[in-house]
């Protein structure tokens, strides 16, 4: 466990690392604010796509081999990362540290599912969601010290001791499992590829171009309606795939693994999406320093991490729905109360008391949605069905990340438009100067558009806070728990998951045979 919970840390950490240094190397490489969101999207869309194979390359070739692949892969970009003279280079870095991510990250849930006996994943599964607290908490943090000691750079250096460690451990003490034979679908890849790309580039670049023309003759809006139809006949295409799919539409046969990557996505889309504004709120408008902004968001992670193992041990014993409803409903509470505080620059107190509201509900909705995806999942479909689920999760994070700049862009032009009315030349120069750069994090933001920008920053965390609050909406529909007996009965089709049980529960798979 723990050699796998290095590397799924390390790469959870450099997503969150990004977002406190994202306003210092915006600066210094000279980036608007749609190419700083650009450094972020190109590593979370290089991370999804590849996903729902990379679950299946572990099962056909072994999950300890792809995640040691993939965490060479990542470890090498994030050298390169840290070497970057330019924007487009460190966007271009940050496209192979995704691709390595990809291939890492869907094996540890892979393995704690084919390790663990269906009703003894709840604790691995609690330790997992804990683990992504910790990188919540350490990622910012760790960003905010690095940038403010030596560099932006560093945030990237400091992962190559960190992969020597882990595939150190990996080669020693992670088993190696029985592969399955798995085809491989490529037209599936290829067609997901694209239509996602389209999609998520149509969007993000949409805002910027006013738009309309974004590259050639094509619009923002042509981009987007081509990237859903090519999704649209990926989903036919897997449908009527005779071989074995990229996507595995017999999964979501399962009520809970269906509405599990539900919530996913809308997980995925909050948790991304909430840190950017605030943070360009602490360091452009507040005038805080990366690590002061980080130090504001900690509240967050560390009542998540104390709170983890409360709902470690009550994951396994209640209903899943009960946990995960009323986390999301309290994360969207600390969000909805985050945009408060931004638009009418409250106190600090009050900012810090809703992150920590936002670390009681993530404590909760992790172990509780992941177990719910994983509970009906065969041996058999442990590796797609988690490929499919970091999927969700990460397609909620570009998409996310697409639209946060999107709306930050719009409402920062709208705010700072009707704050110069009146004003002279001179300072509505200097206001769209700031407005086309979207702030870039460096400059602070001078006195009389202090409003504005708070106003759109904090306008911007309802599109997070609403995300969560559909994840509790959704969540209220997971299907109730099965029973021990009914657990028991499917591992009985199960040899290896038989074989992980104890005595007393193979005689009642037994008795039920």
């Amino acid at each position: 466990m723990v050699g796998l919970l290095l590397g799924f840390f390390m790469l959870l950490v450099d997503t969150t690392i990004v977002v406190t240094a994202l306003p210092r190397m915006m600066t210094e490489l000279d980036a608007d604010l749609n190419a700083g969101v650009w450094i972020t999207s190109a590593y979370l869309l290089t991370y999804a796509v590849p996903l729902l194979v990379s679950g299946r390359l572990g099962d056909r070739f072994g999950a300890k081999n792809i995640f040691v692949l993939g965490l060479v892969i990542f470890t090498g970009a994030s050298l390169w990362c840290g070497l970057s003279s330019s924007v487009a280079w460190l966007i271009a870095a940050r496209a192979v540290q995704g691709l390595g991510a990809a291939l890492l990250s869907p094996q540890s849930m892979t393995l704690i599912t084919r390790m663990f006996a269906p009703e003894k994943r709840g604790a691995p599964m609690a330790v997992w969601g804990a683990t992504a607290g910790v990188a919540t908490l350490a990622g910012p943090l760790l960003g905010g010290v690095l940038v403010d000691a030596l560099g932006w750079e560093w945030i990237f250096f400091v992962n190559l001791p960190v992969g020597v460690l882990c595939f150190i451990m990996v080669a020693i003490w992670i088993p190696k499992l029985p592969v399955h034979s798995h085809s491989f679908d490529l037209l599936g890849v290829v067609l997901s590829s694209v239509g996602l790309f389209l999609l998520v580039f149509g969007i993000q670049q949409g805002e910027s171009h006013d738009w309309s023309r974004i590259w050639g003759p094509f619009t923002a809006w042509e981009f987007i309606v081509a990237g859903c139809v090519i999704l649209g006949v990926f989903i036919w295409w897997q449908s009527v795939n005779s071989k074995e799919p990229l996507l595995p539409l017999h999964l979501f046969r399962s009520r809970n693994v269906s509405l599990a990557n539900l919530t996913a996505t809308c997980m995925g889309i909050a948790v991304t999406t909430f840190g950017l504004p605030v943070v360009l709120y602490l360091q452009t408008v507040d005038g805080f320093s990366p690590t002061q902004a980080a130090l504001v968001m900690a509240p967050m992670s560390v009542v998540s991490i104390l709170a983890s193992p409360l709902a470690g041990s009550m994951v396994s014993r209640v209903d899943t729905k009960w946990m995960a409803a009323p986390g999301f409903a309290i994360f969207a509470a600390g969000m909805f109360a985050s945009s408060w505080c931004l638009v009418q620059q409250a106190d600090l107190i009050w900012l810090l008391l809703s992150s920590a509201v936002m670390g009681i509900g993530s404590a909760a909705v992790w172990p509780s949605i992941s177990l719910t995806n994983n509970r009906d999942l065969t041996q058999a479909d442990a590796g797609a069905g988690s490929g499919v689920f970091n999927t969700t999760r990460q397609v909620g994070s570009v998409i996310g990340s697409a639209v946060i700049a999107w709306v930050m862009q719009a409402q920062i032009e709208s705010e700072v438009r009707g704050a110069t009315a009146g004003l002279p030349s001179a300072a509505k120069r200097e206001a769209q100067h700031l407005t086309a750069q979207g702030s870039s994090g460096g400059t602070d933001v001078p006195d009389f558009l202090h409003h504005a920008f708070a106003s759109a920053y904090g306008v911007s965390v309802l599109v997070p806070a609403c995300a969560a609050l559909l994840g509790a909406l959704v969540a209220l529909c997971f299907a109730p728990r099965a029973s021990t007996r009914a657990e028991a009965a499917r591992a009985q089709d199960d040899p290896e998951a038989r074989n992980h049980a104890h005595p007393e529960e193979q005689e009642t798979t037994h008795g039920t045979h």
